[in-house]
Protein backbone atom coordinates (compact mmCIF):
# COMPACT_ATOMS: atom_id res chain seq x y z
CA UNK A 1 0.00 0.00 0.00
CA UNK A 2 1.57 3.44 -1.12
CA UNK A 3 1.59 6.11 1.76
CA UNK A 4 -0.33 9.14 0.50
CA UNK A 5 1.63 11.85 -0.27
CA UNK A 6 1.48 15.28 1.70
CA UNK A 7 0.81 17.24 -1.35
CA UNK A 8 -2.50 14.89 -1.92
CA UNK A 9 -3.28 15.70 1.55
CA UNK A 10 -2.73 19.51 0.65
CA UNK A 11 -4.36 19.47 -2.38
CA UNK A 12 -7.78 17.86 -1.26
CA UNK A 13 -7.40 20.05 2.18
CA UNK A 14 -7.56 23.55 0.06
CA UNK A 15 -10.13 22.04 -2.05
CA UNK A 16 -12.52 21.63 0.83
CA UNK A 17 -11.35 25.17 1.70
CA UNK A 18 -12.23 26.45 -1.58
CA UNK A 19 -15.20 25.17 -1.62
CA UNK A 20 -16.84 25.52 2.26
CA UNK A 21 -15.75 29.11 1.43
CA UNK A 22 -17.51 29.51 -2.05
CA UNK A 23 -20.90 27.88 -0.35
CA UNK A 24 -20.45 29.98 2.76
CA UNK A 25 -20.17 33.41 0.34
CA UNK A 26 -23.25 32.12 -1.38
CA UNK A 27 -25.65 31.11 1.25
CA UNK A 28 -24.15 34.89 2.44
CA UNK A 29 -24.99 36.54 -0.76
CA UNK A 30 -28.43 34.35 -0.87
CA UNK A 31 -29.40 35.41 2.51
CA UNK A 32 -31.63 37.88 2.23
CA UNK A 33 -33.83 35.74 -0.49
CA UNK A 34 -33.88 33.19 1.62
CA UNK A 35 -36.89 33.26 3.00
CA UNK A 36 -39.02 34.28 -0.08
CA UNK A 37 -36.66 31.55 -1.70
CA UNK A 38 -38.22 28.75 1.40
CA UNK A 39 -41.53 30.00 1.02
CA UNK A 40 -42.05 29.98 -2.77
CA UNK A 41 -40.50 26.63 -3.04
CA UNK A 42 -43.13 25.31 -0.40
CA UNK A 43 -45.93 26.28 -2.50
CA UNK A 44 -44.64 25.35 -5.55
CA UNK A 45 -43.80 21.68 -4.41
CA UNK A 46 -46.93 21.52 -2.59
CA UNK A 47 -49.59 22.94 -5.90
CA UNK A 48 -47.42 21.02 -8.47
CA UNK A 49 -49.78 18.44 -9.59
CA UNK A 50 -52.23 21.20 -10.16
CA UNK A 51 -49.77 22.86 -12.21
CA UNK A 52 -49.23 19.76 -14.26
CA UNK A 53 -53.29 19.44 -14.97
CA UNK A 54 -53.33 22.85 -15.80
CA UNK A 55 -50.36 22.33 -18.36
CA UNK A 56 -52.85 19.13 -19.55
CA UNK A 57 -55.63 21.86 -19.79
CA UNK A 58 -53.71 24.18 -22.02
CA UNK A 59 -52.58 21.96 -24.47
CA UNK A 60 -48.91 21.20 -22.86
CA UNK A 61 -47.83 25.00 -22.52
CA UNK A 62 -46.02 25.16 -19.88
CA UNK A 63 -45.28 28.91 -19.34
CA UNK A 64 -49.45 29.84 -20.14
CA UNK A 65 -50.13 26.98 -17.38
CA UNK A 66 -47.14 29.00 -15.07
CA UNK A 67 -48.79 32.13 -15.37
CA UNK A 68 -52.13 31.24 -14.60
CA UNK A 69 -50.46 28.87 -11.42
CA UNK A 70 -48.91 32.02 -10.60
CA UNK A 71 -51.64 34.23 -10.35
CA UNK A 72 -54.00 31.82 -8.81
CA UNK A 73 -51.48 31.13 -6.14
CA UNK A 74 -51.40 35.30 -5.25
CA UNK A 75 -54.83 34.81 -5.37
CA UNK A 76 -55.73 31.98 -3.09
CA UNK A 77 -52.83 31.61 -0.96
CA UNK A 78 -50.47 34.78 -0.70
CA UNK A 79 -53.43 37.08 -1.08
CA UNK A 80 -55.17 36.05 2.57
CA UNK A 81 -51.78 35.98 4.13
CA UNK A 82 -51.07 39.97 2.99
CA UNK A 83 -54.68 40.98 3.72
CA UNK A 84 -54.33 39.33 7.60
CA UNK A 85 -51.01 40.89 7.78
CA UNK A 86 -52.20 44.36 6.40
CA UNK A 87 -55.77 43.97 7.59
CA UNK A 88 -53.65 43.26 11.83
CA UNK A 89 -51.30 45.82 11.11
CA UNK A 90 -53.97 48.79 10.68
CA UNK A 91 -56.06 47.48 13.49
CA UNK A 92 -52.72 48.00 15.45
CA UNK A 93 -52.12 51.57 14.36
CA UNK A 94 -56.04 52.25 14.99
CA UNK A 95 -56.10 50.37 18.14
CA UNK A 96 -57.55 52.94 20.94
CA UNK A 97 -60.69 52.94 18.32
CA UNK A 98 -60.88 49.16 17.78
CA UNK A 99 -61.04 49.06 21.81
CA UNK A 100 -63.77 52.06 22.46
CA UNK A 101 -66.13 49.55 20.64
CA UNK A 102 -65.49 47.02 22.57
CA UNK A 103 -65.26 48.44 25.76
CA UNK A 104 -68.28 50.81 25.46
CA UNK A 105 -70.21 49.18 28.05
CA UNK A 106 -67.81 49.55 30.42
CA UNK A 107 -66.74 46.70 33.32
CA UNK A 108 -69.38 45.57 35.83
CA UNK A 109 -68.76 44.97 39.26
CA UNK A 110 -66.58 42.47 40.91
CA UNK A 111 -68.68 38.94 42.10
CA UNK A 112 -68.26 38.65 45.71
CA UNK A 113 -66.43 35.48 44.98
CA UNK A 114 -62.97 37.23 43.86
CA UNK A 115 -62.37 38.39 47.40
CA UNK A 116 -62.10 34.91 48.29
CA UNK A 117 -59.12 33.54 46.06
CA UNK A 118 -55.78 33.25 48.09
CA UNK A 119 -53.07 35.62 48.04
CA UNK A 120 -54.51 38.45 45.31
CA UNK A 121 -58.25 38.13 45.25
CA UNK A 122 -58.85 41.53 47.34
CA UNK A 123 -55.94 43.24 45.56
CA UNK A 124 -57.91 42.13 42.10
CA UNK A 125 -61.55 42.82 43.81
CA UNK A 126 -59.73 46.79 44.52
CA UNK A 127 -58.43 46.81 40.79
CA UNK A 128 -61.93 45.55 39.52
CA UNK A 129 -64.07 47.97 41.56
CA UNK A 130 -61.67 50.72 40.70
CA UNK A 131 -61.88 50.63 36.93
CA UNK A 132 -65.81 49.20 36.90
CA UNK A 133 -66.21 52.91 39.01
CA UNK A 134 -64.87 54.44 35.66
CA UNK A 135 -67.40 53.09 33.25
CA UNK A 136 -66.08 53.21 29.61
CA UNK A 137 -63.62 55.32 30.22
CA UNK A 138 -62.05 54.11 32.84
CA UNK A 139 -62.20 50.75 31.53
CA UNK A 140 -60.45 51.91 27.79
CA UNK A 141 -57.95 53.80 29.99
CA UNK A 142 -56.89 50.99 31.94
CA UNK A 143 -57.07 48.64 28.88
CA UNK A 144 -54.90 51.10 26.20
CA UNK A 145 -51.42 50.65 27.59
CA UNK A 146 -51.81 46.95 27.42
CA UNK A 147 -53.23 46.55 23.61
CA UNK A 148 -50.26 49.33 22.73
CA UNK A 149 -48.13 47.10 23.87
CA UNK A 150 -49.58 43.80 22.33
CA UNK A 151 -49.29 45.57 18.83
CA UNK A 152 -45.61 46.77 19.37
CA UNK A 153 -44.62 42.85 19.62
CA UNK A 154 -47.05 42.09 16.86
CA UNK A 155 -45.75 44.92 14.38
CA UNK A 156 -42.42 43.51 15.13
CA UNK A 157 -43.09 40.15 14.04
CA UNK A 158 -44.85 40.67 10.96
CA UNK A 159 -41.42 43.03 10.66
CA UNK A 160 -43.70 45.63 9.35
CA UNK A 161 -45.79 46.06 6.22
CA UNK A 162 -42.88 47.33 3.58
CA UNK A 163 -41.01 44.22 4.68
CA UNK A 164 -43.52 42.16 4.03
CA UNK A 165 -44.72 43.73 0.91
CA UNK A 166 -41.22 43.04 -0.76
CA UNK A 167 -41.33 39.51 0.45
CA UNK A 168 -44.29 38.94 -0.65
CA UNK A 169 -43.09 40.59 -4.24
CA UNK A 170 -40.17 38.34 -4.62
CA UNK A 171 -42.45 35.18 -3.44
CA UNK A 172 -44.53 35.84 -6.59
CA UNK A 173 -41.73 36.19 -9.08
CA UNK A 174 -39.52 33.01 -7.53
CA UNK A 175 -43.05 31.26 -7.36
CA UNK A 176 -43.24 32.06 -11.34
CA UNK A 177 -39.72 30.83 -12.11
CA UNK A 178 -40.37 27.63 -10.37
CA UNK A 179 -43.09 27.08 -12.27
CA UNK A 180 -41.56 27.59 -15.16
CA UNK A 181 -38.30 25.26 -14.79
CA UNK A 182 -39.24 23.33 -11.87
CA UNK A 183 -38.42 19.86 -13.59
CA UNK A 184 -34.87 21.13 -14.44
CA UNK A 185 -34.63 22.14 -10.38
CA UNK A 186 -36.25 19.14 -9.48
CA UNK A 187 -33.86 16.92 -11.44
CA UNK A 188 -30.55 18.92 -10.60
CA UNK A 189 -31.67 18.18 -6.67
CA UNK A 190 -32.30 14.61 -7.39
CA UNK A 191 -29.24 14.06 -9.07
CA UNK A 192 -27.53 15.94 -6.26
CA UNK A 193 -28.23 13.85 -3.71
CA UNK A 194 -27.90 10.95 -5.38
CA UNK A 195 -24.43 11.74 -6.07
CA UNK A 196 -24.23 11.95 -2.39
CA UNK A 197 -26.15 8.77 -1.27
CA UNK A 198 -26.59 7.06 -3.73
CA UNK A 199 -30.65 5.53 -4.31
CA UNK A 200 -30.98 6.31 -0.54
CA UNK A 201 -30.75 10.63 -1.02
CA UNK A 202 -33.19 9.93 -4.20
CA UNK A 203 -35.36 8.22 -1.63
CA UNK A 204 -34.90 11.08 0.41
CA UNK A 205 -35.48 14.10 -2.08
CA UNK A 206 -38.75 12.47 -2.69
CA UNK A 207 -39.67 11.59 0.97
CA UNK A 208 -38.68 15.77 1.45
CA UNK A 209 -41.43 16.76 -1.20
CA UNK A 210 -43.83 14.42 0.31
CA UNK A 211 -43.76 15.99 3.26
CA UNK A 212 -43.73 19.85 2.04
CA UNK A 213 -46.93 19.23 0.54
CA UNK A 214 -48.25 17.14 2.96
CA UNK A 215 -47.79 20.26 5.63
CA UNK A 216 -48.46 23.36 3.47
CA UNK A 217 -51.78 21.83 2.42
CA UNK A 218 -52.32 20.48 5.90
CA UNK A 219 -51.55 23.66 8.06
CA UNK A 220 -52.37 26.02 5.38
CA UNK A 221 -55.50 24.68 4.11
CA UNK A 222 -56.91 24.07 7.58
CA UNK A 223 -56.32 27.46 8.77
CA UNK A 224 -57.94 28.77 6.11
CA UNK A 225 -61.16 26.92 5.87
CA UNK A 226 -61.54 27.30 10.00
CA UNK A 227 -61.04 31.07 9.89
CA UNK A 228 -63.69 31.68 7.03
CA UNK A 229 -66.18 29.56 9.16
CA UNK A 230 -65.55 31.94 12.56
CA UNK A 231 -65.38 34.85 10.47
CA UNK A 232 -68.77 33.71 8.93
CA UNK A 233 -70.18 33.27 12.36
CA UNK A 234 -68.66 36.30 13.60
CA UNK A 235 -70.31 38.19 11.15
CA UNK A 236 -73.45 36.96 11.67
CA UNK A 237 -73.65 37.45 15.41
CA UNK A 238 -72.39 41.23 14.79
CA UNK A 239 -69.77 41.06 16.31
CA UNK A 240 -67.51 44.14 15.71
CA UNK A 241 -64.50 44.36 13.48
CA UNK A 242 -65.48 41.17 12.23
CA UNK A 243 -62.52 40.90 9.65
CA UNK A 244 -59.73 41.66 11.96
CA UNK A 245 -61.23 39.06 14.05
CA UNK A 246 -61.12 36.56 11.27
CA UNK A 247 -57.82 37.69 10.10
CA UNK A 248 -56.56 37.03 13.86
CA UNK A 249 -57.86 33.50 13.59
CA UNK A 250 -56.42 32.90 10.36
CA UNK A 251 -53.15 33.73 12.04
CA UNK A 252 -53.60 31.81 15.20
CA UNK A 253 -54.65 28.90 12.77
CA UNK A 254 -51.48 28.70 10.86
CA UNK A 255 -50.05 28.93 14.42
CA UNK A 256 -51.85 25.56 15.24
CA UNK A 257 -53.79 27.66 18.10
CA UNK A 258 -57.42 27.40 16.08
CA UNK A 259 -60.10 30.44 16.64
CA UNK A 260 -60.56 29.27 19.88
CA UNK A 261 -59.15 32.39 21.65
CA UNK A 262 -61.30 34.24 19.30
CA UNK A 263 -64.57 32.47 19.40
CA UNK A 264 -64.09 32.40 23.05
CA UNK A 265 -63.44 36.13 23.80
CA UNK A 266 -66.54 36.79 21.39
CA UNK A 267 -68.85 34.41 22.99
CA UNK A 268 -67.87 36.07 26.49
CA UNK A 269 -68.43 39.66 25.11
CA UNK A 270 -72.18 38.99 23.71
CA UNK A 271 -72.77 37.44 27.41
CA UNK A 272 -70.84 40.44 28.91
CA UNK A 273 -73.42 43.04 26.68
CA UNK A 274 -76.49 41.09 27.25
CA UNK A 275 -76.72 39.27 24.06
CA UNK A 276 -77.51 36.03 25.16
CA UNK A 277 -79.08 34.91 22.47
CA UNK A 278 -76.09 35.66 20.06
CA UNK A 279 -73.78 33.87 22.23
CA UNK A 280 -75.44 30.64 22.13
CA UNK A 281 -75.81 31.09 18.51
CA UNK A 282 -71.94 31.64 18.57
CA UNK A 283 -71.29 29.07 20.94
CA UNK A 284 -73.42 26.72 18.59
CA UNK A 285 -71.60 27.16 15.17
CA UNK A 286 -68.03 27.06 17.60
CA UNK A 287 -68.74 24.02 18.35
CA UNK A 288 -67.37 22.23 14.88
CA UNK A 289 -65.39 25.11 13.75
CA UNK A 290 -62.83 24.30 16.46
CA UNK A 291 -63.21 20.48 15.96
CA UNK A 292 -62.63 20.74 12.39
CA UNK A 293 -58.96 21.07 12.68
CA UNK A 294 -58.87 17.74 14.55
CA UNK A 295 -60.52 15.90 11.39
CA UNK A 296 -59.40 18.24 8.39
CA UNK A 297 -55.77 18.47 9.11
CA UNK A 298 -54.61 14.72 10.11
CA UNK A 299 -56.59 14.03 6.38
CA UNK A 300 -54.51 16.37 4.75
CA UNK A 301 -51.17 15.78 6.19
CA UNK A 302 -51.12 12.20 6.88
CA UNK A 303 -51.85 11.89 2.62
CA UNK A 304 -48.42 12.21 2.29
CA UNK A 305 -46.37 11.59 5.34
CA UNK A 306 -47.14 10.69 8.97
CA UNK A 307 -46.31 13.63 11.22
CA UNK A 308 -46.63 14.23 15.19
CA UNK A 309 -48.86 17.34 15.77
CA UNK A 310 -46.55 18.54 18.39
CA UNK A 311 -43.46 18.73 15.80
CA UNK A 312 -45.96 20.81 13.98
CA UNK A 313 -46.41 23.24 17.02
CA UNK A 314 -42.94 23.84 17.52
CA UNK A 315 -42.44 24.21 13.81
CA UNK A 316 -44.80 26.77 13.90
CA UNK A 317 -43.61 29.15 17.33
CA UNK A 318 -40.10 28.29 16.29
CA UNK A 319 -40.74 29.70 12.96
CA UNK A 320 -42.43 32.82 13.99
CA UNK A 321 -39.79 33.89 15.74
CA UNK A 322 -37.02 33.21 13.60
CA UNK A 323 -38.18 34.46 10.17
CA UNK A 324 -41.68 36.53 11.33
CA UNK A 325 -44.85 35.85 9.51
CA UNK A 326 -43.31 33.77 6.73
CA UNK A 327 -41.78 31.29 9.37
CA UNK A 328 -45.25 30.53 9.92
CA UNK A 329 -45.17 28.39 6.85
CA UNK A 330 -40.97 28.16 6.97
CA UNK A 331 -41.04 26.44 10.52
CA UNK A 332 -43.42 23.51 10.23
CA UNK A 333 -42.04 22.29 6.95
CA UNK A 334 -38.49 22.38 7.86
CA UNK A 335 -39.05 20.20 10.72
CA UNK A 336 -40.69 17.93 8.84
CA UNK A 337 -38.24 17.34 5.92
CA UNK A 338 -35.67 16.98 9.09
CA UNK A 339 -38.14 14.33 10.74
CA UNK A 340 -38.95 12.58 7.39
CA UNK A 341 -35.36 12.01 6.37
CA UNK A 342 -33.89 10.76 9.98
CA UNK A 343 -36.67 8.28 10.36
CA UNK A 344 -35.76 7.18 6.84
CA UNK A 345 -32.69 7.24 7.70
CA UNK A 346 -33.54 5.00 11.25
CA UNK A 347 -35.72 2.53 9.98
CA UNK A 348 -32.86 1.67 6.60
CA UNK A 349 -30.68 0.51 9.60
CA UNK A 350 -32.95 -0.96 11.71
CA UNK A 351 -32.61 -4.98 12.36
CA UNK A 352 -34.73 -7.06 10.22
CA UNK A 353 -36.44 -8.55 13.09
CA UNK A 354 -38.38 -7.02 15.97
CA UNK A 355 -38.30 -7.70 19.31
CA UNK A 356 -41.16 -10.26 20.64
CA UNK A 357 -43.91 -9.52 23.54
CA UNK A 358 -41.67 -10.14 26.00
CA UNK A 359 -38.36 -8.77 25.10
CA UNK A 360 -37.36 -5.20 25.65
CA UNK A 361 -36.08 -3.24 22.57
CA UNK A 362 -32.49 -3.68 24.03
CA UNK A 363 -32.66 -7.06 24.50
CA UNK A 364 -31.75 -6.74 28.27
Amino acid sequence: MQPVASSDITRTLLSVVVIGALLIGSIWTLLPFLSALIWAATIVIATWPLLLWVQRLTGGRRSLAAATMTFLVLLAVIAPVVVAINTLYETFQSSPAVITDFLAHGLPPPPEWITKVPWFGESLSETWQSVSAGGPDGLKAFVQPYARSVAAVAIGATGGIGRTVVLVLLTVILVALLYSGGDTAARGARAFAHRLGGDTGDRAIVLAGQAIRSVALGVVLTALVQSILAGIGLWICGIPHAAVLTAFAFVLGIAQLGPLPILAASIAWLYWIGSSGWAIVLLVWAVPVISLDNVLRPILIRRGVELPILLIMAGVIGGLISFGVVGLFIGPVVLAVTYTLTREWVNMGRAPSEPSSGETPLGV
